[in-house]
């Protein structure tokens, strides 16, 4: 084994080298930015001309898969392509709370269990047709269908009166759903919960007219999705380049009034051409910029504006620890995986120095992690809970005391069994230039403890195939052992849908009866009670601090440049506005 010494000098200078691989050039990557000094909202003041067309940004170096339907959509791209021509029938507040401003209204029970909403008059879809109670009902119907194939189907659903006998066939019909008449449509949930109030209802209508006659198993394939999708939003889709781009046009007809641009066209732009996109004006703005170039671009990109918000999101190491259960629809834990181990699990997320790679690689806009509730939740993030930091002697003394280890003192430790030790580690590209360097930073700090953790397959893998290979479709692909991803959370701060024992999107496939009941708590009728709801999500927090099915690595920042053409715009999690973005002029603003 290296001495700690030598260790610390060789991370040094891997940081360095790879600082030099991911800088852009113009040295002022030593700058540490707080997300504190950055506006959620544009300042660009004029008036808005009559048209223009708005060139919107995807930042990746991968395609969008293009199932452009919330019903169906997994990637995070295709619903940034989907918010412009499509949206919730309920509006949501600053923080993440069910108003009575978007386009449908609604009552609530005093059992808080049964919801009757209202859709609003003039709530039409792109093809002229109404969208009624029935759209909404559908949606719900097919999600639920035996045949649906997916993401969406989890505890949400599950709590739906009669939801469990339609979705195993039991019955050819939901009670829980009623149609009262065109517009009115009341759901009666089996528990009534808090998170029902924050994004726990499903807020999207499906257009029956167009899909009542495809069945379920195809629908997410179908022309319906793929080519010709329509929603109700302020932007129609006009033309698709699969993976490409997808150029869309005003919705005259929209619910909130004609949006003031005429157009929106949205494309892929890889993150290495991204600055320059943004100084020749090629592109208005984009999903979110690359924090890890800000520092080298800010003084660069005066034709800009910069917005920023503490982003709901994280990025984390996850471990292997079971598969999908396809036909029981849960996960089946497997106690004698590879990683199945916690003091494995544990030495190695105290192996990894992130706070380091938070300052080197993005300047202070993403930040050590220590539990799987972000700081965007600020009513639940436990910032006082103690996980593992950097202290890779701890993490050699976790793997000796364990029974991992160096037997050939060839610097590589064995399983405790004595057998040989290879760990397979899926990574994903699409990070950019920090992809990665980043992840050969992990490899090699694991190797510096003595890990042999080796990158599946010797490269990184593109998303779309990324997220097959570690589960998305249930086919968990045995030969991952742990991998490196990144969760956007969801309003409502119940973290079920992503670590409950029914959850797909749970790809380490961790299961307990302790994880099940506390996350049965947090949506029970006594977390009606903040604090009550509070401790138990602390709880929780802690349990995977303790179990560590995964660990969070970055907190992130969200960084959205905007040309200063564009007026009306913001990222802020309320804004229902897009019908309102504008520009002051023809041309966009380029770069001096």
């Amino acid at each position: 084994m290296r001495t700690t010494h030598v260790s610390k000098w060789l991370l040094a200078l891997m940081f360095f080298m790879f600082l030099v691989l991911a800088a852009c050039g113009n040295g002022s990557g030593d700058a540490i930015y707080s997300i504190e000094d950055f506006s959620e909202n544009a300042s660009t003041e004029g008036e808005a001309i009559d048209g223009g067309t708005l060139n919107y940004g995807l930042v990746t170096d991968t395609t969008f898969e293009g199932t452009l339907n919330y019903n169906f959509y997994s990637g995070s791209f295709d619903n940034e392509i989907i918010k412009w021509f499509d949206e919730s029938l309920l509006s949501v507040d600053k923080n993440h709370k069910y108003t009575q401003d978007g386009a449908a209204t609604f009552e609530v029970s005093e059992d808080h269990r049964t919801f009757t909403f209202t859709i609003r008059d003039h709530v039409n879809w792109h093809d002229g047709e109404p969208v009624k109670a029935e759209d909404w009902a559908y949606a719900i119907e097919v999600i639920g269908h035996p045949d649906y194939d997916g993401p969406r189907y989890d505890s949400s659903f599950r709590n739906i009166e009669g939801m469990e006998e339609y979705h195993n066939g039991e019955v050819d019909s939901i009670s829980g759903l009623e149609v009262v008449d065109a517009k009115t449509l009341k759901i009666t949930y089996i528990e009534g919960t808090p998170s029902l109030l924050a994004g726990g209802i499903w807020p999207y209508a499906l257009p029956k007219h167009i899909f009542e006659d495809i069945p379920v198993a195809d629908m997410s394939a179908s022309d319906a999705v793929r080519k010709n999708p329509i929603g109700f939003g302020p932007f129609k889709v006009e033309g698709i380049v699969p993976g490409e781009s997808v150029s869309m046009t005003a919705n005259e007809d929209y619910w909130q009034g004609p949006p003031k641009l005429d157009g929106v066209t949205v494309k892929v732009v890889n993150p290495q051409t991204i600055v320059q996109a943004l100084k020749s004006g090629d592109v208005d703005t984009v999903d979110s910029f690359p924090t890890d170039q800000y520092a080298d671009v800010e003084t660069e990109l005066t034709n800009v504006e910069f917005l920023g918000t503490v982003d709901m999101s994280y990025s984390y190491i996850g471990f292997k620890l079971g598969t999908w259960d396809k036909k029981a629809q849960e996960v089946k834990p497997n106690p004698d995986a590879k990683m199945a181990d916690v003091n494995l699990r544990r030495a190695m997320w105290y192996a990894v120095d992130n706070e380091a790679v938070a300052k080197q690689f993005y300047n202070g806009l993403r930040w050590n992690a220590n539990t799987l509730i972000p700081p965007s939740h600020p009513d639940y993030h436990d910032s006082s809970i103690e996980a593992p930091t950097y202290d890779p002697e701890k993490a050699k003394q976790i793997l000796d005391e364990a029974g991992y280890l160096d037997t050939n003192n060839d610097g590589m430790r064995e399983n405790p069994d004595g057998e040989e030790l290879i760990i397979n580690f899926a990574s994903m590209s699409g990070g950019g230039d920090i992809a990665e360097p980043l992840t050969n930073y992990y490899i090699q700090a694991w190797k510096e403890v003595g890990l042999n953790v080796q990158l599946l397959d010797g490269r990184l893998i593109e998303l779309n195939s990324f997220y097959d290979k570690i589960g998305q479709n249930g086919d968990d692909a045995p030969e991952v052992d742990m991998y490196q991803g990144a969760w956007s959370v969801a309003t409502d701060v119940d973290p079920s849908s992503l670590y409950g024992r029914q959850a797909i999107f749970n790809f380490s496939r961790y299961a307990s009866e302790e994880n099940d009941r506390l996350l049965e708590e947090g949506t029970s009728e006594k977390a009606f009670d903040p604090e009550y709801r509070k401790k138990v999500y602390s709880e929780w927090q802690q349990l995977m601090v303790d179990k560590i099915p995964v660990f969070p690595t970055l907190y992130r920042s969200k960084l959205v440049p905007i040309n200063k053409r564009v007026v009306n715009y913001s990222i802020g999690a309320d804004f229902m506005g897009l019908h309102e973005v504008g520009v002051t002029q023809e041309k966009t603003f380029k770069a001096e």
